[in-house]
């Protein structure tokens, strides 16, 4: 009973408990004790313990043990002393919950057995929180602000910066939604990369998807700066200066390799092989000043990829046991329990629609996927097919891959797009674009009968290796219809592992979490929804709640040693841009072209006389997209009496300005047609006084 009583071990703990629990930003506990108590308290309560525990065991612990004892238990009180700032329940795993304690061990265990199992204890908590070792008093800081892909998937973007410099993590675009009249894909406002370019030390590439580095001739045509990145990714960012005309600007470039680190200013960076859904994809080991950090980028964990390059989670175990101050982790799939499936599922699913094809098969999937594209071209192949790809960027990346000996195909094996008709249908493989319903890609002009060279036929399989990309549902389905409507043969979800996912599921995401063990956790890349189902993952992984934030594009976020917080908001958003002429839309011309869609659109010409103050004639009204065209009569009528009326009560001089005169009449039809048809369309009044 005494024992317990005065257990200075579960004192320490308890107090080491509170200590790392709390930050610069918490309130600090009026019922600590001070340093001298608890020091104080802690020679009594040993003194009490070796006292107690002679007495129990007749003396048959001798000085020797005790002493061990003793260091043993000071030891562990000093490790969680200098341990302050932490987080109290880091160490959560294993079912212990909140404040970790020691185990409470039965009175008539051995004393050599007690402390093996204390001391197992003290090893498996050091070993649940590795980022303890981390110099909790390293001065500095580092700031991390999303530009892009938080709250959207897709248009990643985020700059990493110290009080010195600073480097900008991939720059990449996203797709407009059905709002955007006439604007082809977005690219991240640069206005705070503008403000902090003499900082900026160079841009770091981990994949070469277009969500991450379809941007990068847009900033490069405002900002240049070295770019660092694997082959294959600057490979495909130089296929986009080529089109650009910036040719030039390849002379930025560096090629990275992968468990080698560089220098980009203040950081120190090493790129770490990781699978997804395209070659070459990789992590980022960052040393900062305060401490490692990891950014995943886009994975998920393939254990049997085509290339049979796994993901190399020796590095990020590496990492893990020297410490880690902070993860950034994808959260995209972070809803799907379990794992997601390998890409080599995908090949098995090819066999069979092969098979079962009697005719000409034709595969549409992301023109960036090569292990996606290389399975449906090894399986044509098989069967004695002839490939034809079709669609500019499919061919560009699968010419680039090639090239680069990611993937090897006898040149005999392809033919060109008119060539096909030469060959029998079932001698004929077609990969092409266009799995997203894209007006212009090959797929949705072949099932418009538009396209030069393959008109659909009855006999042909079209095999839609892809899934919907938020925000292009609508342009899929219609696909489909049309598809249906040629009476070709369509192979999209239906068909079992037709497609699988890039991203990482929650039993994926909770091994990354367990091998890197972060003091902080930055949910990144996906809607809020999924970086706040990210962070539940993560507490359930042992990371204090108190240390993970939620942001949103144009969050920054200050990172210590000691504390997580948003220090401020910056300027994000997007920017608008017609991929016919790869020049940008400005916004108002955007809103115009919503507004005109939606709202309609009025013109009046009216004649006025200054010396009667009375229309001359009768005003020219026309209406689009308000009234339908057998109403335009009486609308036109109602229009003129409320310029009678206006007219009436004011004074028009010769010297009057028109466009007052045309600002006027703006807001009286305005608010008349608001009154009556509840809409804002765009009024264009032109007035010429007489």
């Amino acid at each position: 009973m005494d024992e317990k009583k005065t257990n200075p071990t579960r004192e320490q703990n308890q107090e080491a408990s509170e200590n790392r629990g709390r930050n610069s930003r918490r309130r600090p506990n009026p019922f600590r004790k001070n340093n001298n108590q608890n020091n104080n308290s802690q020679n009594r309560e040993a003194k009490a313990q070796n006292s107690s525990d002679e007495k129990r065991n007749g003396g048959r612990e001798n000085s020797q043990n005790s002493g061990r004892n003793d260091n043993r238990k000071n030891n562990g009180g000093n490790r969680s002393r200098s341990n302050q700032g932490g987080s109290r329940n880091s160490n959560r795993s294993g079912g212990r919950g909140r404040g970790s304690r020691r185990p409470k061990i039965d009175t008539t265990v051995p004393p050599e057995m007690k402390a093996a199992i204390l001391e197992n204890e003290e090893v498996q908590q050091a070993r649940m929180a590795p980022w303890k070792q981390i110099d909790m008093g390293a001065k500095g800081k580092v700031r991390f602000t999303p530009l892009g892909g938080l709250g959207e998937i897709g248009g990643n973007i985020a700059v990493m910066e110290t009080e010195k410099s600073a480097f900008i993590i991939d720059v990449g675009m996203s797709f407009p939604d059905e709002t955007m009249h006439g604007v082809d894909i977005l690219v991240p406002d640069f206005s705070y990369l503008h403000s902090i370019k003499d900082k900026i030390k160079g841009i770091v590439i981990t994949h070469a998807h277009e969500d991450h580095i379809g941007a990068v001739p847009y900033l490069f045509k405002e900002l240049k700066f070295p770019i660092y990145g694997t082959p294959l990714a600057l490979a495909m960012i130089g296929n986009k200066f080529d089109e650009h005309g910036l040719q030039a600007d390849k002379k930025y470039f560096n090629y990275i390799v992968k468990r080698k680190i560089y220098e980009i200013g203040d950081f120190k960076i090493e790129w770490m092989h990781m699978t997804h859904s395209i070659i070459d994809a990789c992590s980022l080991a960052i040393q900062t000043p305060i401490g490692t950090m990891i950014h995943t980028a886009d994975f998920k964990i393939d254990h049997t990829p085509i290339d049979g390059y796994t993901a190399d989670l020796h590095r990020f175990a590496h990492y893990g046991a020297q410490g880690v101050l902070c993860l950034f982790s994808d959260s995209t799939n972070s809803h799907n329990p379990g794992y997601t499936k390998s890409e080599r599922v995908v090949g098995k699913t090819f066999d069979s629609l092969f098979e079962q094809a009697q005719g000409r098969v034709i595969m549409s999937t992301f023109s960036s996927n090569a292990h996606r594209i290389f399975q449906a071209i090894e399986r044509g192949v098989k069967h004695g097919r002839k490939i034809c790809v079709i669609g500019r960027s499919m061919e560009r990346n699968i010419e680039t891959v090639r090239r680069l000996g990611y993937i090897d195909v006898d040149e005999k094996h392809f033919i060109e797009a008119h060539e096909v008709n030469k060959y029998k249908d079932s001698e004929i493989l077609v990969v092409t674009t266009g799995s997203q319903g894209e007006t212009m890609a090959a797929l949705s002009r072949m099932a418009t009968d538009e396209h030069r060279h393959i008109k659909l036929k009855p006999t042909d399989t079209v095999i839609i290796s892809a899934s919907a990309i938020p925000g292009n549902e609508a342009s899929v389905s219609k696909l489909l219809n049309l598809l249906l409507k040629a009476g070709v043969t369509v192979r999209y979800k239906e068909c079992s592992n037709i497609h699988v996912s890039g991203h990482a599921s929650q039993e994926e995401q909770k091994l990354i979490l367990r091998l890197v063990q972060p003091k902080f956790f930055l949910p990144v890349h996906g809607e809020y929804n999924h970086i706040a189902a990210h962070a539940k993952t993560a507490v359930s992984c042992g990371v204090d709640e108190r240390n993970i934030l939620l942001m949103s594009d144009g969050d920054q976020i200050e990172i210590t040693t000691k504390y997580l917080k948003k220090v401020r908001t910056v300027k994000a958003g997007k920017r608008y841009i017609d991929n016919q002429n790869n020049k940008e839309i400005f916004a108002d011309v955007v809103d115009d072209r919503q507004k005109l869609s939606t709202e309609g659109i009025i013109n009046v010409v009216v004649q006025i006389s200054t010396q009667s103050g009375q229309m001359s004639s009768k005003p020219v009204v026309t209406s689009h997209g308000l009234v339908p065209d057998r109403e335009d009569k009486k609308f036109a009528e109602d229009i003129e009496k409320l310029l009678e009326q206006y007219l009436a009560t004011s004074k028009i001089e010769k010297s009057a300005n028109p466009k007052v005169i045309e600002d006027d009449i703006r807001g009286v039809i305005r608010k008349h047609i608001l009154k009556r048809y509840k809409k804002y369309p765009i009024i264009i009044p032109t007035v010429f006084l007489v």
